[in-house]
Order: C-alpha cells, then structure tokens, then sequence
C-alpha cells in the first residue's frame, strides 16, 4: 500500500499519549530536511503514563516496526511509509497497541 514517507521529524505517540521519537541510524537520505525513517530504527518513547488497573505502572517504551514500504529504500533498509504497521511495547516486551501517526511529510509517496 503506498503511502507517505516518515521521517525522523514525524509526529507520533504511542496510544496513550505520550510522545514517540524515531531515530535514525543512517540519516543520509532526507525528505523535507529531515532524515528518513527506515525499519531498523529505533522508536524511542518517553512519559507514557500507562498503568494495569492494579496501578503497576506498564509504560510504553519502544516501538517495533512490523511493516515497511516493499520498494523504497534507503540504505539499502525499507523506508517506513504511513499507515504505518508497529507496535507499542513496554520495558517487559506486553504489546501495548499501535503508534498514532498525526503529522508527516506529504510530498514523497513510497510503495
């Protein structure tokens, strides 16, 4: 499915709110002077105020990439395209639900 390019500069938080950074390994392909988002870079998440309704917190912490483009790369990684296909995790690895993507790049289309 196409969609628009993700950067390293794309809004995103995991579903509870709290923000999500992508960071790049390799920033040297850019859209909009930002590097781009390939599926072997991290997503960090930091403030996520999650807790179990035993009050343990059980913050969101990661991002896990699941699906990238299938004919865009850079650095010879696939380029991360929205909508985009990940998983929130926390510290223990419990899946926490998919990122919310609310601002990228509109000008670079991938497949």
């Amino acid at each position: 499915m196409p969609g628009p390019v993700l950067h390293t500069g794309a809004s995103a938080q995991c579903p509870h709110g709290a923000p999500l950074q992508i960071l790049a390994a390799s920033p040297r392909v850019s859209v909009g002077g930002m590097p781009v988002a390939v599926l072997s870079d991290p997503g960090v998440i930091a403030g996520c105020p999650f807790t179990l309704p035993n009050g343990t917190p059980q913050p969101c912490v990661t991002t896990r990439w699941l699906v990238a483009a299938t004919r865009v790369m850079a650095s010879g990684q696939p380029v991360l395209i929205n909508p985009l296909t990940a998983l929130c995790f926390s510290a223990t690895q419990v899946p926490q639900g998919p990122p919310i993507i609310t601002g990228s790049q509109s000008r670079v289309i991938a497949q």
